[in-house]
């Protein structure tokens, strides 16, 4: 029976164990779940966490990207700027307790060395007006990169998963010293009181836009950050990125001796949205992660068997393709499907509904004769990989091909 975002942020409060790792496909509700569930801890201050000296919950999700927006200098193009929104995360971070330098290395570490940021000092402006105005400390941040021979191109603009990955250094600098604070037993010896009554930190997608190599690092540094964890502190991790799931997972999975972590003091699971709009928490109870090529066909699964095929069922067909096809050492997906007289209709079915130009598009249903060629490859494909049937292998997904 399908419960509400509601509910669900319940579960988790209610969840006794150190670690929850969580994954959902993008879209289905996480950083909706991850604001429920905010609310239902601390609903006072819904705006700024850090204000109220009675921190009860930290969170990353897709709001603390929202506190950075660039100002491109149209008029100059040559003065571009991520500026930070004024608000108490960033304030605490940066101006109370230096994390700049943390930022910038951890920054470069998992981008480019060469790629530099600079938060501004306090200084005076020209507003619209002309007038003479205050721009405070730590409310800009401007970026050059070295281009050889000692030369620095600055006040360039960095891409999107770059200025991802900067949020999530400064969000994971102050995480880093929470971890270190409250790993002091005694609250008086600690160096601040600010997170005392501190209870849970909830970190929805942190950087899914790295290389796979550096996510991996990413994903191996952030468990390890909270295995080191002493205090009652309790996480809550949610991804829509099935490698950093997997990691995440082989990681908790692993017992740590050095704090005493044990993979009993985790717990993995999926966040599914029902067709009625309500939501499931579903445990995985495997041994090992979830092969994804194999939850996409689980889902493809349920949709043919419930009538309710739509265009992006096509999309999760062609990532079951694309995934096999690579993991067998095949020149291209096509190659997959089957060879007969209407093997080019397949291909182009495929290619229309995988890349539908309007995200309503994606949502609507087809008409049964693409519904009839998806059960049939569906099937086909099952039958000529070898894929094992839920009904045969229960809920246990962690077998590949």
């Amino acid at each position: 029976m399908g419960q509400s975002l509601n509910e669900i942020a319940q579960i988790l409060r209610d969840t006794s164990k150190k670690v929850q790792l969580i994954y959902a496909f993008n879209g289905v509700g996480k950083t909706r779940l991850s604001r429920e569930f905010k609310e239902l801890i601390s609903p006072k201050n819904p705006d700024d966490e850090l204000e109220d000296t009675k921190m009860k919950i930290l969170y990353y999700n897709a709001f603390t990207e929202d506190l950075f927006y660039w100002d491109n200098d149209l008029d100059t193009d040559a003065n571009r700027k991520l500026k930070i929104q004024s608000n108490g995360f960033t304030d605490w971070v940066l101006k109370e307790q230096g994390q700049e330098r943390n930022i910038v290395t951890h920054f470069q570490h998992y981008t480019n060395d060469k790629l530099t940021p600079r938060f501004n000092e306090e200084y005076t402006a020209k507003d619209t007006n002309g007038k003479d105005i205050t721009v405070k400390a730590y409310s800009e941040i401007v970026f050059s990169v070295e281009s050889g021979n000692d030369e620095k191109i600055e006040n360039i603009k960095i891409s999107k998963g770059e200025e991802s990955c900067l949020i999530w250094c400064v969000f994971y600098s102050l995480l880093r010293q929470i971890v270190e604070i409250l790993n002091i037993s005694e609250p008086d010896e600690r160096e601040t009181e600010q997170f005392n009554d501190l209870k849970y930190i909830f970190i929805d997608d942190p950087v899914s836009s790295l290389d796979e190599n550096h996510l991996i690092e990413l994903a191996v540094n952030v468990a390890e950050l909270i295995k080191s964890s002493q205090s009652e502190l309790k996480f809550i991790i949610t991804t829509h990125n099935p490698l950093f799931y997997n990691v995440l997972y082989n990681e908790f999975n692993n017992a740590d001796n050095r704090y005493g972590y044990k993979p009993k003091h985790s717990i993995k699971r999926r966040l599914e949205k029902k067709n009625d709009g309500t939501y499931v928490l579903v445990e995985q109870t495997a041994d090992s992660p979830f092969s994804y090529h194999l939850f996409l066909l689980t889902e493809l699964e349920k949709a043919i068997k419930s009538s309710a095929i739509k265009k992006y069922h096509y999309n999760f067909l062609r990532q079951i393709l694309e995934k096999t096809s690579t993991f067998l050492g095949y020149t291209g997906w096509k190659e997959l499907l089957p060879h007969d007289a209407q093997e080019a209709y397949y291909n182009r079915i495929i290619n229309l509904c995988s890349h539908g130009k309007h995200s309503g598009e994606e949502t609507s249903l087809i008409d049964n004769n693409d519904k009839k060629v998806l059960t049939y490859l569906v099937d086909s494909i099952r039958t000529m990989c070898h894929f094992r049937s839920e009904q045969t292998k229960g809920i246990n997904e962690d077998e590949a091909i």
